[in-house]
C-alpha cells in the first residue's frame, strides 16, 4: 500500500525532527531480516537511546536536508534502516555493530557524525567514541592526575625522614 503525501509528510518531519537534535547517524541495509530479528533489533534500539526507522530513501534524503547528517544520502541506496543516535554519538554505530556480528543480513553502510561521512571500514571508530559518562570520567581523571601526583610527592618527604629515623635506630641497635 503507497503512502499518501500527508502520510510521507508526516514520516519526513518525523525523522527530520529526531535528527534535529542528534549526534550521529547510521544507515544500514537489512535484506534478508526476518521480522523477528528487525522487532530484536528495535527493542535494543529502545533500550539504547537510538531512533530507529525504515523509510524509503528518497523521503530520507528530504528529511536530513539541511541536517548535519545531509552527507548520509549519498550512502543510501537499496533497502536500508537508519539509526539516530539521540543521547551520544556512539550508540547507533554500536547498536548496528554489535546486532551485525550475531546477524549476517544487516550490513552498516555509513555513519555519519558532525558532517562528517564514515564509510562501513571506519564504523568501528565511531561505534568506541565514549558515552557523555565516560568522556566526563576521562575529563576527571586527566584533571585530578596533577593534583594526585603533588599530594603523593607531598607525601614522599615525610615518608622518607621516617624510613631514616627507622634505619638509624635499627643500626643503633644492632650496634
Amino acid at each position: 500500500m503507497a503512502l499518501t503525501r500527508q502520510q510521507k509528510e508526516a514520516v519526513v518531519a518525523e525523522v527530520a525532527e529526531a535528527a534535529s537534535g542528534a549526534f550521529s547517524a547510521v544507515a544500514a541495509e537489512f535484506r534478508g531480516l526476518s521480522v523477528s530479528q528487525l522487532n530484536s533489533l528495535r527493542v535494543e534500539a529502545r533500550q539504547k537511546g537510538v531512533y530507529l526507522r525504515v523509510v524509503k530513501n528518497t523521503l530520507t534524503r528530504r528529511a536530513l536536508a539541511g541536517t548535519d547528517f545531509e552527507c548520509l544520502s549519498e550512502a543510501l541506496s537499496g533497502p536500508m534502516i537508519i539509526g539516530i543516535s539521540q543521547e551520544d554519538p556512539g550508540s547507533a554505530a554500536r547498536l548496528f555493530r554489535d546486532f551485525a556480528k550475531s546477524n549476517d543480513a544487516l550490513v552498516p553502510q555509513a555513519a555519519a557524525v558532525g558532517g562528517q561521512l564514515y564509510g562501513p571500514s571506519e564504523l568501528d571508530k565511531v561505534a568506541s567514541l565514549p558515552t557523555r559518562d565516560e568522556a566526563l570520567a576521562m575529563l576527571m581523571s586527566v584533571m585530578q592526575a596533577p593534583t594526585a601526583k603533588l599530594v603523593r610527592t607531598l607525601n614522599e618527604v615525610p615518608g622518607k625522614l621516617v624510613r631514616t629515623v627507622e634505619a638509624v635506630r635499627l643500626q643503633k641497635e644492632a650496634a
